[in-house]
């Protein structure tokens, strides 16, 4: 039998939750190797991340900086800033990935299936003909062929391009 390891997914499917928002928690420097280089890019207003729990390689998400938990709640510099990073998204997962596809989606409320309710954010995931299987359904458990940190190393350099042509 072979086992599949993500040690990274305990705290998520233990239902295990520290206090606070998950997000603000992970770009401060902190000492879980887990979430250790996951920003990928910051600018003025908000800031790129990769998904600790994605559902594909390369999953990543766009985030204001300011605590919100809506685009009403949010100031044009944000909604611009926010924009503009889901843009470069889909640039670098194209460049880094060449996926058939991209899924760009945010869900605000529970009932629409937010996980993090009080920091609304842009959820981008890279997808393939093919790239869903009966793991999820069977074993209750994502095949995920890349670690975070190579995603990362994949993802951050075309991200720091865009960020220099943006200036």
């Amino acid at each position: 039998m072979e086992r599949l390891w993500s040690p990274w997914r305990l705290a998520y499917v233990t239902g295990s939750k520290a206090s606070g928002c998950d997000f603000c928690e992970a770009v401060e420097l902190s000492s879980d190797p887990a979430r250790e280089g996951l920003v990928l890019v910051r600018g003025r207003a908000s800031y790129v991340i990769l998904n600790l729990y994605p559902y594909n390689n390369g999953h990543l998400m766009v985030v204001p900086n300011r605590h919100v938990d809506s685009f009403a709640a949010a100031t044009a510099d944000e909604l611009s800033e926010l924009m503009r990073f889901t843009r470069d998204g889909e640039i670098a997962l194209t460049e880094a990935y060449q996926p058939q596809g991209i899924n760009i989606g945010v869900n605000l409320g529970r009932a629409a299936g937010a996980g993090i309710l009080e920091h609304v954010h842009i959820h981008l995931v890279p997808r393939w003909t093919g790239d869903t299987n009966f793991m999820p359904v069977i074993g209750n458990v994502r095949v995920l062929p890349e670690e975070l940190g190579e995603s990362a190393k994949r993802l951050r350099p075309v991200f720091e391009r865009l960020a220099k042509e943006h200036v």
